[in-house]
């Protein structure tokens, strides 16, 4: 099927101004060598002969009309117009020729109309004054020649008489003879009337003179000149740089000479628009777009001529990935690579996919594998910098590697988890490199940039090998960071805040921010694989605690994470959260946030506030029946107020629709809890704690524990987590008397709206054994387990749960009412 969107037919205008129809065709932009640009070329449709082949010149004054149509002027009486048959295709077109000539694809013309007036004094002069007489080319006229060449700047006809009167005669090696005169006579008024001259030849903006001024015979003549800048004191020293200074570095000899020399010609060039040349004013931001296309299109040949060397290429791999290659000399070989990835953007698309394949099939990748794992910071920040251009290539091409590599290879220097290992290992005190990592393994992990073949299986593929594979890499600090181990060392040092553990080192908490980060893209976009994860890992419970933390940023990290879960109004998510008692450290934070109006306090009440517009019922018979007494005095928002509401007015639908039903049918019936967990929830919930590993979906393999963390992780996590059991991860943790730490009390007629045990005291917990109470009330306070694993049995309240209340007054939990 042909592409419509570039079908054009091309137009040219006779003498009686009238449009004649030359055919119709398919138009591409590309480099022509014989034209030495970007040009446009249009190939017939019927028998693919060339029916127009346009170089994009950079004065050249481009139109776009009516959306479809790009009107131009080739040469005087020659006016050419393609006419697009779909607008997309005219707006790609529009965009090159823009890029060429270095303007906003948003304009209308690419180059100032010429003055009406001026066009016709011009039109009216005799031929023979086309070109503008050039003064004398000697010391006493330099004066005149720098009052001429700025001058002409101003108009644009000028500036083209003025070029091919340059051009015509030789002139600029002339002018740089006089440079070297001036120089040896230490003539400084010569010079600084030399560094005009040529400052306003580079003005002129046009190629040919660019191709005299940048040979090997001139260009250092032209950098001499323009050191002499009348506004310095002191002129500057470029030459000795270029010379002595930068030093250029052969990887590998190059035996191609007109190679060499374009590299050298591209470095020196580049610095004449990056450091000599000052920043140009608004006026002249245009003089200088050709001397960037001369720039970009050098870039392009040696990037083509590199390429088509196969045998220059497959030496620098083999000497990159080489055990015996010296430090510096693998330093040297990645730099090398990274630049050349980085001319490689200058490509047009398709010979930019012809680029990253030859590196692909020359073994990128795995030569990417040995060098990231390095310990020299540049070595891993150049090889960074390339991973990062073959993601944006290609993310299918590195998952397809990664998947076949994990065939073969252990997990552990699998190429993605050297990549996570680099992130969590970032020394960097701002996590830069981390946050450039993390973006990437974003992009690997993504669906939305998954192949859609026929049968789809890439994404299902990959998001099994990540979640075998890798996950637990990824997890690892998180999971370190809260374990019991780490709750228990916490307390121990700090005996005042028995819960607070978390990262007071300020870099450990942004990385757990990032990690936090990837995992909540992870709850969008992964569905059923981070579910089971999640689940098997009981890893929101873990998650949770670092809302104690002293960095609030992680914190609403954490809470961003629930609030994702919660956003997708999923209920065995649900279940789950009311399950492990989940909301109580939300509720705790929020408290202990007390009366101050900050991001923390909005981010949680946002979080109820969805619970109560989206109506999810679950949830809100948990928030009421366990956390409203203590919730009750926040009346400046009437979220919880709400909360309330809707609970009552299930209640009251429930015990109508209970009613409805004819006495005969209810009399023997059991009449459960409104709260209670249906037959098949209770079975879900018994079956995921008694089998271990089924939950929602098939389990994640749990070949690997936590204590196989990398060694890398040692850096940056003090303690590391004791092995658990998968059975001890699911249960609710206990306290030293057999309580639970995050669930509570409920009485008989908490079912019917009153709280009793718990209502003064959200935080309250059950008192460790040899604390103020006898050991006896406190087992009788607690939930018992049966004998079943995991099972739980309903909590009950007895005669002394008042006196208990009078005991949580002093719990340290015990908030200022925010309703006082």
């Amino acid at each position: 099927m042909s592409d419509t969107r570039r079908r054009v037919k091309v137009y040219t205008l006779n003498e009686d101004r009238q449009w004649d129809d030359r055919g119709t065709g398919h138009v591409s932009s590309t480099y022509v060598e014989r034209l030495k640009g970007m040009s446009l070329l249009v190939r017939a449709e019927s028998d693919g002969s060339l029916l127009l082949e346009s170089k994009i010149n950079p004065t050249t004054a481009y139109q776009k009309q009516q959306d479809t149509l790009i009107v131009w002027s080739e040469a005087e009486n020659y006016d050419l117009a393609l006419s697009f048959q779909e607008k997309a295709g005219c707006d790609e077109i529009w965009e090159k020729i823009c890029q060429v000539q270095g303007k906003d694809p948003s304009v209308e013309v690419t180059q100032d109309p010429i003055d009406e007036s001026e066009e016709e004094r011009f039109e009216e002069m005799p031929e023979t004054s086309n070109l503008i007489d050039l003064p004398t080319c000697e010391l006493g006229k330099l004066e005149e020649i720098a009052d001429l060449v700025t001058s002409v700047l101003s108009s644009p006809i000028r500036r083209e008489k003025l070029a091919l009167a340059l051009e015509n005669e030789g002139y600029i090696k002339k002018l740089l003879q006089l440079f070297q005169t001036c120089e040896n006579l230490e003539n400084t008024e010569g010079l600084h009337h030399l560094y005009e001259i040529i400052r306003g030849i580079l003005f002129l903006n046009k190629a040919a003179l660019f191709e005299v001024m940048f040979s090997d015979e001139c260009i250092m003549d032209v950098v001499g000149c323009l050191e002499y800048d009348p506004a310095l004191a002191q002129p500057k020293r470029h030459r000795e740089f270029l010379t002595k200074t930068a030093k250029f570095k052969e990887v590998i000899p190059i035996t191609d000479s007109e190679l060499r020399q374009k590299i050298h010609q591209t470095y020196r060039v580049q610095y004449i628009q990056d450091v000599i040349l000052p920043t140009p004013s608004v006026f002249e931001e245009n003089f200088l777009s050709t001397l960037t296309s001369f720039i970009f299109f050098n870039k392009v040949e040696i990037v083509s001529m590199l390429q088509e060397d196969e045998k220059f290429l497959s030496e620098v791999f083999a000497q990159l990935t080489d055990e015996a290659t010296d430090d510096d000399k693998r330093r040297e070989l990645v730099n090398f690579f990274k630049e050349f990835c980085a001319f490689s953007q200058t490509l047009q698309p398709q010979n930019r996919d012809a680029f990253f394949k030859t590196l692909a099939n020359l073994g990128i990748l795995p030569a990417l594998e040995i060098v990231m794992g390095m310990d020299d910071l540049q070595v891993r920040a150049a090889a960074t910098d390339i991973f990062s251009y073959l993601v944006e290539f290609s993310p299918s091409m590195v998952r397809e590697f990664v998947m076949q590599e994990a065939q073969q290879s252990d997990d552990d220097i699998l190429l993605i988890n050297v990549v996570i290992e680099q992130m969590i290992c970032d020394s960097d005190p701002e996590l830069g490199g981390a946050v450039q990592l993390m973006g990437l393994l974003r992009t690997l992990i993504d669906p939305e940039n998954m192949l859609a073949t026929a049968n789809k299986t890439e994404k299902s593929e990959f998001l099994n090998f990540f979640y075998n594979h890798c996950m637990h890499v990824l997890t690892a600090p998180l999971l370190a960071n809260t374990s019991e181990d780490k709750l228990e060392k916490d307390a121990v040092i700090d005996s005042i805040k028995t819960s607070t553990i978390c990262p007071d080192n300020y870099q450990t908490a942004q990385l757990l921010a990032l990690i936090l980060e990837l995992l909540t893209f992870c709850v969008e976009h992964h569905t059923y694989h981070i579910k089971n994860y999640i689940m098997n890992k009981d890893l929101l419970r873990r998650v949770l605690i670092l809302m104690n933390s002293k960095h609030t940023f992680l914190a609403l990290c954490a809470l961003r994470f629930m609030r994702r879960i919660i956003g997708l109004k999923d209920e065995f998510y649900n279940r789950y959260i009311i399950k492990g008692n989940l909301f109580e450290p939300v509720i705790n934070a929020l408290l202990d946030n007390g009366t101050r109006y900050n991001l923390l306090n909005s981010a949680v009440i946002e979080l109820f506030e969805f619970i109560r517009v989206e109506d999810i019922k679950s949830l809100t018979s948990h928030i009421v029946d366990n956390f409203y007494k203590a919730l009750e005095p926040i009346e400046y928002v009437q979220t919880f107020k709400g909360l309330k509401a809707k609970y009552e007015q299930e209640k009251d639908r429930q015990s109508q629709k209970l009613s409805s039903i004819p006495s005969i049918l209810r009399s023997n019936r059991f009449r459960r809890d409104a709260r209670a967990l249906d037959e098949d929830e209770e079975l879900w919930f018994n079956e995921d704690e008694e089998e271990e590993g089924e939950a929602v979906v098939p389990p994640v393999e749990k070949s690997k524990t936590e204590d196989d963390f990398p060694e890398g992780y040692e850096k940056f996590i003090e303690t590391k987590k004791a092995k658990e059991s998968e059975d001890k991860e699911n249960l609710p943790k206990r306290t030293s008397v057999g309580g639970f730490k995050f669930t509570f009390s409920h009485s008989a007629s908490s079912a019917n709206g009153a709280n009793s045990t718990n209502s003064k005291s959200v935080a309250a917990q059950t008192p460790p054994a040899g604390s103020n109470g006898s050991s006896s009330k406190n087992t009788s306070l607690t939930t018992t387990v049966a004998s079943t694993k995991g099972s739980l049995i309903g909590l009950v309240d007895y005669p002394d749960d008042e006196d208990d209340d009078d005991e949580e007054d002093s719990s340290p939990r015990k908030r200022p009412r925010l309703g006082s």
